[in-house]
């Protein structure tokens, strides 16, 4: 047996085994109900509002458990990098919002437009008020398109303008741009804001998506490929920004540091960065555009946002280890919208649920909370059609790999792809069941 094919079935088991414990069984089978008659509510049915909801019906015993979200569609965000690639198609991250939520969930669909933490209370859209004893912000983040100057998003998909985080449609409009530019070549820029995001790991692999893509069709050589970093690195991991530096020299990808962009010229097919030493404006033939992200507005307004830090951003005042907000303790922040070093990703918000739940019933039992959050994050990289890194770290950006001796971080690996192509989707699923 050579030591690929022992890697691959023991990849397959690892999956099996997985998806079968998360098809038959949640995490808290064992774990006898907690009876409450607390009014809880989330702010917000992505994947952690969805999650936790899950996992609280299974927990608590005559709890009022209501989610307020105004989406009709549940988006699988992790596959939007594959659509702006052609490798799936738009409706493959489309879900309905209802089809993940338990019976036992009562869901005010519509936005919550204000929040008082003092009366405990939410406000939403129409003026429905709604009390709470303890309240979870699951919102996610805004894409902020607007501050970038001379640009909108029905410009994705003309004039060689790529942005796959708006959604499918526009993912899909992407790669419509891209294939385009694999095709003809010239001058391709792909940017990455200044502020934190989610899924940092998603500019670095478009860039390399779409490069491999023109190297498989034969037609590398037309591309002039720049990746536009906000800062002096490529990643905020020293040593996965060291891979990425590596990677891009063998690939001829020039890196191109500290350029942040500030405005677009659709018609004339240039953009303009704020760099150290002022703005520049380069020619594209395609540019991949991902805009400043920030806290939603009724974030911002209701008081609950950081005073001392990312005063510009608007994430969520709690401790990294908790989630639990800093000056109301009846509060949590669980996803985007955490003010936290790390975690904007699908697999962090997998590790930060089960944290948020046990706060909330020790809150409830009286107790203290026995869970922290590490700051976990996960990314797989895709470097090429087939290949990845597993990119596993946590808030003092150690390497935390959750298969070592079989799946190495730092190398491009087919298992890695797989990771990404098949299992992280069933993972996510289950996660949204409270099985995962």
């Amino acid at each position: 047996m050579t030591k690929l094919t022992a890697t691959r079935r023991q990849f397959f088991a690892y999956a099996a085994g997985g998806a079968a414990a998360a098809t038959l069984s949640t995490p808290d089978d064992a774990v006898a109900q907690v009876a409450t008659s607390a009014k809880i509510v989330i702010i917000g049915a992505g994947a952690g509002g969805t999650a936790l909801a899950n996992r609280l019906v299974n927990r608590l015993d005559g709890a009022q458990i209501t989610l307020i979200d105004p989406r009709v569609d549940h988006l699988y965000q992790p596959g939007l990098s594959l659509v702006a690639a052609g490798l799936k198609p738009a409706n493959y991250v489309v879900s309905k919002t209802t089809d993940w939520l338990p019976d036992d969930v009562t869901l005010i669909a519509e936005a919550a437009a204000a929040i008082d933490p003092e009366a405990k209370l939410v406000a939403t859209a129409s003026g429905q008020k709604v009390p709470y004893d303890f309240l979870v912000v699951a919102p996610g983040l805004v894409l902020d398109h607007d501050a970038i100057e001379g640009f909108s998003l029905d410009m994705v998909g003309q004039n060689g303008i790529g942005a796959l985080y708006a959604g499918p449609q526009y993912a899909a409009a992407t790669w419509k741009a891209a294939q385009s530019y694999t095709e003809t070549g010239g001058v391709g820029l792909f940017t990455r804001p200044a502020t934190e995001m989610k899924c940092a790991g998603a500019p670095l692999k478009h860039t390399f998506l779409i490069e491999d893509i023109a190297r498989t069709a034969g037609t590398r050589g037309k591309l002039d490929v720049h990746y536009m970093s906000n800062n002096d690195s490529l990643f905020g991991v020293p040593i996965v920004s060291e891979k990425v530096r590596m990677l891009f020299g063998d690939r001829g990808i020039s890196a191109e540091y500290s350029h942040v962009l500030r405005a677009i010229d659709a018609g004339a097919k240039t953009a303009t960065f704020d760099t150290p030493s002022g703005a520049v404006t380069r020619e594209f033939d395609y540019i991949h555009v991902i805009p400043p992200q920030r806290a939603p507005e009724v974030i911002r307004q209701s008081g609950l946002s950081w005073a001392d830090k990312w005063t510009d951003q608007g994430w969520v005042e709690c401790d990294k280890a908790t989630l639990r907000h800093l000056r109301y303790d009846t509060i949590w922040a669980l996803g985007d919208v955490a003010g936290v070093p790390k975690g904007k990703t699908a697999a962090s918000v997998k590790w930060q649920v089960p944290v948020v739940e046990d706060g909330l019933i020790a809150a409830i039992e009286g107790r203290e909370s026995t869970e922290a959050y590490n700051g976990y994050t996960s990314c797989p990289m895709i470097t090429r059609v087939g290949r990845a890194m597993l990119v596993e770290f946590d808030y003092n950006n150690n390497l935390t790999p959750s298969f070592p001796g079989i799946i190495a971080p730092l190398e491009e690996l087919w298992i890695s792809w797989l990771m990404k192509e098949v299992a992280l989707k069933a993972t996510y699923n289950a996660m949204l069941r409270g099985r995962a």
